[in-house]
């Protein structure tokens, strides 16, 4: 069976490949990626690239001939018409291809009245894949943990997390554990075929002040909680890039739109998610 992996060079994408090549035979993964220039590091590991670009549904076409399944790792964008025609542009390639399996990213700010700016896309998703005859599973994302260790310097010295949430609890899962789900999503016939939403999340949520008691015990600083704004935290954020986006995040957050538990995790991969503590002190320490 041919498993197509997109985005895999990307954080969440390149980790899908490492699992899948746990699992399966390194002959039978095929690496999407945007620019073979990117890709030295599996091309020097034997994997099978082919290049791709979302925006032109030809190099999906070709790409994706004699696959099985396809594991569809989105772009990041925040377009949300660019994000709905690389949706289509993909599916277009499934149909051309006769591909019937497909493993989904999404993400949980996915709610009908949720500002984030791409819970449009997370919202279509769903309905749309509904509307075909695939065998489906869509790994339904919570909060990534891991930009949260490249951002506790940062804390360390504001003293504190400024995300403006309120009293309004988070939840989280790792990179890691995200692309085991999704692999093991790839390779059980029961969850591939279930045609359901699945969401990866810790086995608690955190509101702020309770996330900042863990990183205060990890770090030995104080990190409380000093929330600003969303409009502040947009402002802090623009000079990334992206300070508007996670700032519309976050409202969303502020309504309780981040925060949902499942035992999903356990119930694909038969073993409990790193917790959030253990996350935040292997890492840390790795890097300090």
């Amino acid at each position: 069976m041919k498993i197509a992996v997109t985005g895999a060079t990307g954080h969440l994408g390149s980790l899908v490949v490492k699992k899948l090549s746990e699992k399966v035979d390194q002959a039978n993964i095929i690496a999407l990626v945007h620019n073979k220039n990117h890709a030295q590091d599996l091309i020097k590991e034997g994997y099978k690239i082919r290049e791709i670009d979302f925006q032109n549904v030809s190099t999906l076409n070709t790409a994706l001939q004699k696959v099985d399944t396809l594991v569809y790792v989105a772009s990041k964008t925040y377009s949300v018409f660019d994000r709905v025609r690389e949706l289509e542009n993909v599916l277009s390639a499934m149909q051309e291809n006769h591909i019937s399996n497909l493993v989904a990213m999404s993400f949980i700010a996915d709610q009908e009245d949720n500002p984030f700016v791409m819970s449009p896309f997370y919202g279509y998703l769903p309905r749309r894949l509904a509307g075909t005859k695939l065998n489906y599973a869509i790994a339904k994302n919570s909060l990534y943990a891991d930009p949260l260790v490249p951002y506790l310097p940062e804390l360390i010295e504001r003293k504190g997390l400024i995300y403006p949430v309120g009293k309004q609890a988070m939840s989280f899962i790792s990179l890691e554990d995200s692309a085991e789900a999704m692999t093991t999503m790839a390779l059980k016939p029961e969850i591939l075929q279930s045609r359901k939403s699945y969401l990866l999340t810790q086995a608690r949520s955190y509101t702020m002040p309770e996330l900042g008691k863990i990183m205060t015990k990890v770090t030995g600083h104080e990190i409380g909680y000093h929330p600003v704004s969303v409009e502040e935290f947009g402002k802090i954020y623009a000079t990334e890039g992206d300070g508007e986006e996670l700032a519309s995040m976050y409202a969303g957050g502020a309504m309780g739109y981040l925060h949902g538990l499942s035992d999903d995790f356990a119930h694909i991969t038969e073993h409990e998610p790193e917790s959030m503590e253990h996350f935040l002190a292997r890492n840390y320490h790795k890097n300090n």
